[in-house]
């Protein structure tokens, strides 16, 4: 979760790609998509509703496969 609260966009979507970086308005949470989600069908990467997307990892995004909870990460924009 992160302290912002913000509606969800026309644009926002459910499916995604992968390396998106997005706002979910319903969890007001900052998410990193790298693979499979709880919510995905098939092979589709999936929100469990739409999110903001707002912005791509550059490299491999599955890299993230391997953070636990309480991980420090750096998401630096370039």
């Amino acid at each position: 979760p992160i302290p912002v609260n913000l509606d969800a966009e026309p644009d926002a979507k459910e499916v995604v790609e992968i390396s998106d970086i997005a706002y979910w308005p319903e969890g007001s949470c900052f998410c990193i998509f790298w693979g499979k989600t709880p919510a995905s069908k098939g092979n589709e990467i999936r929100a469990a509703s739409k999110v903001n997307v707002f912005g791509k990892i550059v490299g491999d995004a599955k890299i993230f496969g391997k953070v636990r909870s309480g991980d420090f990460i750096i998401v630096e924009k370039i």
